[in-house]
């Protein structure tokens, strides 16, 4: 496996850092891995492939514009 080595830090962020570790019960190294892990595989490597998908299977069509229905809501909410 590789290592990373990350310089510069404030010590704030150190300390949250250990905090939060400690609250997993894990090591700072550990916590590390994981919030690494859980921001660069947030988004599945598909995505922008199934967005353009949905893009294209939306195009052209007509819209409800929801300003139209919420208006109509709440007018019929405050008839007498």
């Amino acid at each position: 496996m590789a290592q990373l080595t990350v310089r510069n830090i404030d010590s704030d962020l150190v300390q949250r850092l250990k905090i939060r570790a400690a609250r997993h019960n894990r090591s700072a190294e550990a916590e590390h891995r994981v919030i690494l892990e859980s921001a660069l595989r947030s988004v599945p490597a598909d995505f922008w492939a199934r967005a353009s998908e949905l893009r294209a299977a939306v195009k052209g069509r007509r819209h409800t514009d929801s300003v139209a229905l919420l208006r109509q809501d709440r007018d019929r909410d405050h008839r007498p």
